[in-house]
């Protein structure tokens, strides 16, 4: 008994020696800081707005970046959530087992990379041939200059790992610092194909979404054993129909229960699923259920 008393007062000295001990965050209060796949910004900043105002003593505050540098920032602590385009890989999860961290991750939507054109360019429809031949300099039926949001961004990954299969992007290809200035580059060159996050131009009830699709022409695609020339919009992304399709995961290394882990879990839950429903990617963990409908 008197063992317990005095471990007891112990505790109760420490705390009151200690009264600007850290608080440790909840998974609805206090504030971190996140790194997010600069291609996200639209949808990510509608769901923290969402997730905020269920939980208004909650603050979580996002730096988008090329998806590069958030993984640099996961393994290196300066974030310990990220959102991205792709799960955690063979090294990336040996180095959490060597540090003895157990880190969670889950796919939350299919998303897919946007192609956009000048609006005076009369190729904007194209067979993914056609796409293959661009990306990797081989295609010689017309001059493209191919435009980037990054050198180090997930499009450009994406494009070597899933369309090139490891061949080198063509001399002259750009980067651009963001995907708004993707979109500006193309609006002004006629010449230009830009590589975009889909999340950009897929809210019709965003403001800033009108005035980028207004500037240019998203492009369509058949796929290759495909007969239709689809968009990337939200029924051809579910489907597979468009071919430039890839997941949206978040990667968290969080060694409580805390704001990270309370992020996440709404971002997989009904509300943050309807956000991601709204920006026109197709929810992950969520039923989605197709109808035909007659238009007259």
């Amino acid at each position: 008994m008197n063992a317990v008393y005095l471990a007891a007062l112990t505790i109760i000295f420490t705390a009151c020696a200690n009264p600007n001990a850290k608080k440790l965050d909840t998974a609805t209060e206090g504030t971190i800081h996140i790194s997010v796949d600069e291609t996200y910004k639209p949808l990510i900043d509608s769901e923290i707005k969402v997730f905020q105002s269920l939980y208004p003593q909650a603050h979580i505050i996002p730096t988008y970046k090329p998806e590069v540098e958030c993984f640099r920032d996961l393994l290196n602590d300066s974030a310990r959530m990220v959102i991205v385009t792709r799960d955690l890989n063979a090294e990336e999860r040996d180095y959490f087992d060597k540090v003895k961290i157990v880190p969670n991750s889950l796919l939350l939507a299919w998303d897919a990379v946007a192609l956009v054109v000048n609006r005076s360019n009369p190729d904007s429809v194209l067979k993914m041939d056609q796409v293959r031949g661009i990306m990797d300099g081989s295609n010689k039926d017309r001059k493209w200059q191919i435009v980037f949001d990054n050198a180090n961004s997930s499009t450009v990954r994406y494009i070597k790992d899933s369309i090139n299969k490891g061949k080198p992007l063509p001399p002259g290809t750009m980067a651009a610092k963001t995907n708004p200035e993707v979109i500006d580059y193309v609006s002004k060159n006629k010449d230009a194909i830009g590589v975009i996050g889909v999340s950009w131009i897929s809210d019709p009830s965003d403001s800033l979404t009108i005035d980028f699709t207004n500037k240019v022409t998203v492009v369509k695609l058949r796929a290759d054993y495909g007969s239709d020339y689809v968009g990337p919009y939200q029924y051809y992304i579910g489907t597979g129909a468009y071919p430039l399709k890839r997941g949206l995961f978040y990667c968290l290394k969080e060694p409580y229960h805390g704001l990270g882990t309370g992020f996440a879990t709404f971002l997989g839950s009904y509300e943050g699923q309807l956000v991601i429903k709204q920006f026109r990617l197709f929810p992950a963990r969520s039923n989605v259920v197709f109808r035909e409908a007659n238009l007259k």
